[in-house]
């Protein structure tokens, strides 16, 4: 693949369908003016192009910092045939529109993918708030599920064997039981109190609930969570499933708590509750990450467990060759670290290089989320056995533990929304980051590949509930105002209009009972569709970041609330360049149908022309 870099600038590919001598314009001249007096001077080609620094950038249309443009330097202009008064042919629309032609065609010369075409894919990148990645001066990266990428039911299973080991030590009964993935995913919330798990929408209605491993009908979800709202806020009743790290303890929960109503939880193990189980089952896998059974096999055998990416640390490469800091800030500690970035990294990094070499600081043992919301000492790692030494201050280049955001912001000289950082978690990585210290952020959602996929083969299934239910509202309209009708006549009131005044009073009636009965078969027909809706993804839960048909879940309001970005993997970045302008899309509101409106007027205007 080939990457967009200031390298790639020192000898561009021949281009024979472009001369730069066309842009000479003698028409009427419009003017092109370069800031290139407010840059610093960056050694390409022939000094051609300067580079926006920190102390003379300014903010965009968009409100996005211009730091990190490129300019072309004024007394180079002669080499574009043009004479200082930068001038083009015709009025800059046109222009615009010949050139962005000429460049799709010239990334498909080149056989480079176009962001514009990676948009369109599982593998893309989707903006919630728009970035200027050319303005970011150091990306911080998560290791877990981030950097690294398990296998889940081979590293979920085992953190799930290693849980119930421990819970049938404590005396619980786990026969019989097995490892399930599809039961839960990620961005469901147990309600520890009921023994619930549920799904949200992005107001905290609950749309779907399972007690135990058995789902709820609609009716019983109504009457328990009917007038509650999920609440993240309070901690003692609900637990968000952020991450993949999750889904071990979540299995495990649901299925205890059907043993817990079965009765077959001894007496001795004390009056248990639904929140006094799930205490039992999170002490359990807690034991089996610090004991350090479950890492010590995961770094006996790598190959095992974890999905090495070749394409991620090229991503990585590529940003460091273009400026950006690298940064690595785990909660997982040396040797752990250290034997995974081994395995899924230095195998594809050229001229032998090794992980370490990608990142300015590495900070291992980081204790995120306090990482960035308090100080911590920080230690520098001196030796491969992890010894470490007191100090106050990171230095480029080498290994710490533990510290805080803050320590780093100081360290390089590089705050708030300079920095960007990518990670799994809704919480430890993502709001933490951007509440505490503006951060720009960005989330890794391995799932969205397999759910844009599984959207993409939903949408005749969805597109015939649609037509359904437009169906329905269609007769729905008809039939309430026919039943105003019938309410005002009975009260001795004439109806809406005189048409529906003068109806006969069988042909009322009758019109009635046929749509009465046409939209309760609808209603039979949409109940089970609407049901199915999402089983491609998961049978019982339906998309990941939708609740219902058209409603956006409770995990996706959080992800659009704190992630600015958000991708399947880091090697997605490939496709986009380090110097990538991500920019929102329009956002729909329930009013914005004013637009069909206008489009219908202006249809009958043309008519009557």
């Amino acid at each position: 693949m080939v990457t967009a870099n200031l390298q790639y600038l020192q000898n561009p590919f021949p281009r024979p369908s472009f001369s730069p001598k066309r842009l000479v314009s003698r028409d009427p001249k419009i003017v092109f003016r370069c800031g290139c007096s407010n840059s610093s001077n960056i050694s390409v080609g022939e000094d051609v192009f300067s580079l926006t620094s920190s102390s003379t950038c300014d903010v965009d249309y968009l409100g996005q910092s211009t730091k990190g443009d490129l300019n072309l330097n004024l007394q180079h202009l002669e080499t574009f045939g043009l004479d200082g008064q930068d001038t083009l042919e015709g009025p800059i629309e046109q222009v615009a529109r010949v050139e962005a032609e000429e460049a799709g065609g010239l990334l498909r010369e080149l056989g480079i993918t176009s962001p514009s075409a990676a948009r369109l894919s599982s593998r893309g990148i989707f903006c919630s708030r728009t970035l200027n990645l050319r303005s970011i001066s150091a990306i911080g990266y998560d290791m877990d599920y981030t950097l690294i990428h398990y296998n889940v039911m081979a590293w979920e299973g085992r953190a799930y064997d290693y849980c119930m080991e421990n819970l049938k030590n404590m005396g619980f009964p786990v026969e019989g039981l097995a490892f399930d993935p599809d039961l839960v995913i990620r961005g469901l919330v147990i309600d520890k109190q009921k023994g619930n798990l549920v799904k949200a929408d992005r107001f905290g209605y609950v749309k779907r609930a399972m007690h135990g491993t058995k789902m709820l009908s609609t009716q019983d979800v109504s009457e328990i969570y009917g007038r509650e709202l999920v609440d993240l806020r309070k901690e003692s009743q609900w637990e968000f499933l952020n991450t993949l790290f999750s889904v071990s303890e979540a299995v495990a929960y649901m299925q205890m708590v059907d043993r817990l109503d079965d009765g077959a939880i001894p007496a001795d193990l004390a009056p248990l509750d639904y929140k006094g189980l799930y205490k039992a089952v999170g002490k359990a896998l807690f034991r089996a990450h610090v004991e350090g059974q479950l890492k010590s096999e995961i770094m006996s055998k790598p190959e095992l467990f974890v999905e090495p990416d070749p394409e991620l640390p090229l991503a990585l490469l590529d940003q460091k060759e273009a400026g950006k800091k690298l940064l690595l800030i785990t909660n997982s500690d040396y040797q752990y670290t250290d034997k995974m970035m081994r395995h899924s990294f230095n195998r594809f990094l050229p001229n032998d290089m090794g992980w370490r070499d990608l990142f300015d600081i590495v900070i291992v043992s980081a204790r995120k989320p306090e990482f960035f919301q308090m100080s911590h000492p920080l230690y520098e790692v001196v030796t491969g056995e992890g010894l470490m030494r007191p100090c106050f201050k990171a230095r480029t280049g080498c290994l710490y533990s533990g510290g805080s955001a803050q320590m780093v912001e100081n360290s390089l000289n590089i705050h708030g929304d300079e920095i960007l950082y990518v990670g799994d978690h809704i919480y430890t990585d993502v709001s933490q980051s951007k509440v505490h210290l503006r951060w720009r952020t960005a989330l890794i959602c391995r799932e969205l590949e397999e759910e844009y996929n599984a959207l993409i083969l939903s949408r005749g299934h969805r597109a015939n509930v649609i037509e359904l239910i437009n169906q329905k509202e269609v007769l729905g309209d008809l039939f309430n105002q026919l039943r105003l009708a019938l309410q005002r006549r009975s009260k001795g009131r004439p109806a809406q209009t005189l048409a529906a005044t003068n109806m006969d009073d069988r042909e009322l009636t009758e019109s009635m009972q046929k749509l009465l009965i046409v939209m309760q078969r609808l209603d039979e027909k949409i109940a089970p569709l609407l049901e199915a809706d999402g089983e491609l993804f998961n049978k019982r839960w339906g998309f990941l970041s939708r609740a219902g048909l058209w409603d956006k879940s409770h995990l996706m309001r959080q992800i659009e609330k704190y992630a600015d970005i958000y991708t399947s993997r880091v090697s997605n970045f490939l496709n986009y360049t380090p110097f990538m302008y991500f920019r929102s899309q329009e956002q729909t509101l329930a009013h914005d149908s004013y637009s069909h409106y206008c489009s219908e007027q202006n249809g009958i205007l043309t008519n009557k022309e």
